[in-house]
Parts: C-alpha cells; structure tokens; sequence
C-alpha cells in the first residue's frame, strides 16, 4: 500500500486527487493538506463522508507527522517551486500537477533530485489524451513548416501560457526549428495580437474563460490544407488515471521525470 499526502487538498483538482487515492486499492491516504480548513475532515468535500484525516495547514509538520511515500501536489505557481524543494530536500517522492514552474527552476528541481537520491514527477497535464496530442503533434512536425497553438482554460487559472501547451512546443521544436515559413513581416497593431512567441517560432494563444476546463488545439498549415489537433477535459475526473499512473511509477523508481509521455 503506498501511503500518499495530498497537497492543496481542498482545491478542486485537489478534492478529486483526493477521491481518486481513497478509491484506489493500492494508495491509502495518510494527510491533506491547505491552507484553509484546517481540522476539517478532508473526505467531507471529496467523497461527502468522513475519512479521519484533517487537514493540515503546515506541510513539513504533516510530512513528518503522517509520514507519507508520495506527495501529490496541486496547489498556486506561486509556491510550488518552494513546495517541490521542500519534497525533495525531506526525502519524499512527488508528483507535481502545479504548473508554472520555469525551465531554470525544471533545471534546479532535476539536480536537486539527483543530488537527495529521490523522485519527483512533474507533468504539464495528466490526461492520457492530452499526452497523445503532443506525441501526435510532434509527429506532425515533421510534415508542416507552419503551426500555432491555442489554448483555452478556465479564468481561475494563474499562469500563461498552460503548461502544456509549452511542452506542446517543446516537443514541436525538436521535429522542426521554424515554424513561420514564408511569414511575411509583421507589425501588431495590438500588442500581443499574435500571441507569444515560444520555441521555433510557434505562437501561442492563452483563452481563458469560465466554462472552459482545460482545452488545447495545435493547427498546421500547408499550401491547400489544413491539420488540426484538439484535445478537450470535460470533467476532472479525466486527470485522475494518469496521477495514479506517476504516483506507482516514483513509488517504485527513483529520479526527475517531466511529462507522462516518459511513462505511456
């Protein structure tokens, strides 16, 4: 049984982690932790039922106290480069669906990690499908010399643009170093009409509106066609089985792993 803390516990992506360790036979949930309910049964908002586990506000207190294998973290990009050092420097595994956190700061999180001989796993986005979009849209780089992407999300979240759709481009970049082929110049009449500018020229456009959960679509032109790529949550729930999936895989090895595509 791998005893697990969840990390921002009553947030809404944490109350479905939540959910998802309690229904698994081979997690047990050990602590919670947030930053407001503190006391508060943390299977009430969950599962709608008392589980015996209250929350904590102080995560190092209930790390040492409850003393679980794996963290799963879904909290603010404010904090979860402090979040994710404290993990490592206390020995404990991760699994960080936070995003936000920089190339630099990836860096940093990869070195301490191989310094503390221990696991972190951090992943832009946790559905299976997402994850093959990137593969399938990494694929298609090969073949189109012009492609953007757009990204749309609800208007609570913080950071933009996704993590995912930079690990979108990311991966893009390796297949193809420029993605503006015969682009002519150009001049915003708007700043910040073409989106920003990230790896191989790829522009990325950030919606963020109420209704959206989190949906990604990478278009690829070419004269006389077009190729796009959608993916769209739903629902929550969909993040679930890829959370589960990191949270055996560090449980068993050791290491930095970005991206579950390092694990389909």
């Amino acid at each position: 049984m791998i005893r697990v803390g969840v990390i921002g516990a009553l947030g809404k992506m944490g109350r479905e982690v939540v959910k998802a360790v309690l229904n698994e036979s081979e997690t047990e949930l050990v602590t919670a932790v947030d930053i407001t309910g503190e006391g508060t049964d943390a299977g009430i908002a969950a599962v709608g039922k008392e589980t015996g586990i209250k929350i904590e506000t102080n995560i190092e207190n209930a790390i040492l106290k409850y003393k679980p294998d794996v963290v799963i973290d879904f909290t603010q990009p404010s904090g979860i480069f402090e979040h994710v050092k404290t993990y490592i420097n206390m020995g404990v595994k991760s699994v960080i669906g936070t995003t936000g956190l920089t190339s630099t700061q990836l860096i940093e999180i990869e070195k301490l990690t191989k310094e503390k001989n221990t696991a972190c796993f951090i992943a832009p986005n946790f559905t299976t499908g997402a994850v093959l979009l990137m593969m399938f849209a990494k694929q298609a780089a090969k073949y189109f010399k012009n492609a953007e992407i757009i990204e749309l999300h609800h208007n609570q979240k913080k950071d933009a643009p996704s993590g995912t759709a930079i690990k979108t481009a990311e991966l893009m970049a390796e297949a193809n170093p420029d993605f503006t082929t015969g682009n002519c110049a150009e001049s915003e009449i708007i700043k910040g009409a073409r989106g920003a500018n990230s790896k191989a020229n790829i522009h990325i456009h950030s919606v963020r509106m109420p209704g959206y959960i989190a949906s990604e679509e990478v278009i690829f032109g070419a004269s006389g066609q077009i190729l796009k790529i959608a993916h769209h949550s739903m629902d929550r729930t969909c993040y679930m089985a890829g959370v589960l999936m990191a949270v055996k895989y560090v449980n068993e090895n050791k290491g930095f792993i970005y991206g579950l595509d390092n694990i389909l």
